[in-house]
């Protein structure tokens, strides 16, 4: 039994609420070494001579990465607080149990040596996810480059490669007049990259969060759009980390120095401000790029701003979340104020992390709801695209997800394959259709937030940005239709079959030589078998043993 691989604590990471008296209790062992797990648990405060309190159960096995096993249970339960241990039985049949941190050979009789759940207090600090967010799918708009309202010149709205600066006229309005795209694509979730008032194409750098880009619209268009998106949900980016150098609180200090009332709004280490090419600016930026200055959200004026700034576009046109850029470089602090105070005026609004590495400290329910998940992106380029991993390994990165974050995280994950940050999958996979296909299999047959970057159901490719931001294919000679059939098919079929998405896994087999996965779910009756034969770039579905892809 490998002692230091055992992992438990008595916090709401391995210890946590579902709903009122519904609990999960999770364990972390090395891979393959238990036989089985028993929880025990009993009533902290009733003696044992007036109630026998106790009972006991065998935990699941509910995911495995490269080096551990998770464990779980579903307890039910109604006390003030519960006490509980693990006994662990490895392969060979030795005995251990497992209370409070400490190891015992003997079975633990004593509360003092068992772990705690105070149930109120976990039930209180509950997990608040919008229902209405689980295994939807998302489809980003690049909005500069989506779609125009006006006349387009298809010179330049079709180049390639693109640059940085390159203005293609795309609105908000064109949004609203593609629109039918959306619906027939099937896609539940509309995200867009910032619109609000900025000097560039990309946006992510605000003069004013206050005013819509006048290239883009007015606030009528974006409160139509919302409407429009009855049973669809939108949602913003989030650029509170940095503004444009124009914004009014940075152009001031530019202007007057220690004696503007905005000094403390930024990071200054001295004046006159610096910020040349290649050097590093006397001022904290995004990236060290001067053209970006970080706000200091520990200034409580500026944390009030910026909230007002996130409740202000909800009350007005009703948006439904916010994906939050650069969130990891933002303090926990500031997250827990912002999502209460957005939550008073929206109670299911939905808050997503931009983070390219796994950031468990900020999903425990009172910061983010979930992130863009770089964990599935990385995964399926390495074994798709770069044919670099093996099958297995791909399964232990999401499983290693599935043992680390809370139950109500997953079926939310935004599961990218690219996005306007990366080259676009086609590229990467050296123009390869086939492997884009099976790319997407991935995504949509997999629990998570499918994250379908416009154009992908075309076959869009371009490389790092700014080219991964080429104008959409509307002309119809340009549009690859078989690949958009793909996708409409598996989100029809995501859609069709629950068990693809909700299933509890009672299979799941791994070929690395021939590359395959075959993956059972189960919800209800309802039985899925999956199999992704990766090497050959195809996917199988059967439902109740019959073909349906």
């Amino acid at each position: 039994m490998e002692f230091s691989a055992i992992r438990h604590e008595a916090d709401k990471r391995y210890c946590f609420a579902l709903e009122k008296g519904k609990f999960v209790i999770r364990l972390q062992t090395k891979k393959d070494d238990m036989e089985k797990v028993i929880l025990h648990r009993r009533d902290k405060y009733i003696p044992l001579k007036l109630v026998d309190t106790r009972e006991s159960c065998e935990m699941e096995k509910v995911a495995s990465d490269r080096f551990y096993d998770y464990y779980e249970a579903v307890v039910e339960i109604d006390v003030i607080c519960l006490r509980y241990y693990f006994e662990l039985v490895d392969k060979a049949g030795a005995v251990s149990y497992f209370g409070n941190c400490e190891f015992y050979e003997e079975e633990i009789d004593s509360i003092h040596f068992m772990f705690n759940c105070p149930q109120n207090l976990r039930e209180e600090e509950r997990y608040d996810i919008p229902q209405w967010a689980n295994n939807k799918i998302v489809y980003q708009i690049f909005p500069s480059r989506y779609a125009s309202s006006e006349a387009i010149d298809e010179e330049l709205w079709y180049k390639t490669p693109i640059g940085p600066r390159d203005d293609l006229k795309g609105d908000l309005r064109g949004v609203i007049e593609h629109f039918d795209h959306l619906l027939e694509l099937g896609v539940d979730i509309i995200y867009m990259t910032p619109i609000f008032k900025s000097p560039s194409a990309h946006k992510y750098d605000t003069i004013d969060y206050y005013q819509i880009d006048s290239s883009f619209g007015t606030e009528e268009d974006l409160r139509e759009l919302v409407e429009m998106a009855h049973g669809m949900h939108v949602i913003l980016d989030a650029v509170f980390n940095h503004t444009s150098p124009k914004f009014f609180a940075f152009a001031d200090v530019a202007e007057k120095g220690r004696e503007s009332k905005y000094w403390d709004w930024y990071y200054i280490e001295d004046y006159p401000l610096k910020a040349e090419r290649f050097t590093k600016p006397n001022f904290k930026t995004f990236a060290y790029f001067g053209g970006m200055p970080k706000l200091n959200l520990q200034n409580p004026e500026v944390a009030e701003y910026v909230i007002n700034v996130g409740r202000y576009w909800i009350e007005k046109c009703d948006i439904d979340g916010w994906r939050l850029d650069v969130s990891d470089e933002i303090s926990h602090m500031f997250w827990k104020q912002f999502r209460k105070a957005i939550r008073e005026v929206k109670r299911d609004a939905l808050f997503i992390g931009e983070v390219w590495y796994f950031a468990r400290d900020f999903m425990e329910g009172d910061e983010w709801d979930t992130v863009m998940n770089y964990d599935f992106y990385f995964g399926v380029q390495k074994l798709i695209a770069e044919e670099s991993i093996t099958v297995s390994r791909f399964m232990e990165t999401l499983g290693r997800l599935r043992g680390n974050l809370h139950n109500k995280v997953y079926p939310v994950l935004w599961n990218l394959i690219d996005s306007h940050d990366t080259a676009r999958f086609l590229h990467v996979s050296g123009e390869n259709k086939d492997k884009l296909k099976i790319a997407a299999a991935l995504q949509l047959l997999l629990p998570g937030m499918p994250f379908i970057y416009y154009g992908d159901e075309y076959a869009m490719t371009g490389g790092d940005d700014p080219d991964c931001r080429r104008g959409m294919l509307w002309d119809e000679a340009r549009q690859d239709k078989e690949m958009f059939a793909w996708y409409r098919e598996l989100i029809r079929i995501r859609k069709a079959y629950p068990a693809i998405t909700e299933g509890k896994v009672t299979a799941c087999e791994c070929d690395d030589e021939r590359g395959i996965v075959e993956l059972t779910r189960e919800l209800g009756v309802e039985k899925v078998e999956i199999i992704f034969e990766v090497k050959e770039c195809k996917v199988r579905l059967k439902v109740q043993g019959v073909d349906v892809l």
